[in-house]
């Protein structure tokens, strides 16, 4: 026997033809929530690339290193 799972948007108990959620409203609004974006995840860039495109110490304007 499964335990009866709830609805991810409102919390009620999903219907098993439009599992997990118990209407088609529900799913509609989680759809609209995946097409804005807002279940994006987050990401952190780093400047790791960029520092490989700068050029190793070059020395001073004349190019001559001291």
């Amino acid at each position: 026997m499964t335990a009866a799972r709830t609805c991810p948007i409102c919390g009620k108990p999903g219907d098993p033809g439009r599992s997990p959620f118990c209407s088609t409203r529900c799913a509609d609004v989680d759809l609209n929530r995946w097409l804005k974006g807002a279940y994006a995840i987050p990401v952190v860039e780093s400047d790791e690339e960029g520092e490989s495109d700068q050029p190793e110490d070059a020395g001073g304007p004349d190019g001559t290193r001291h």
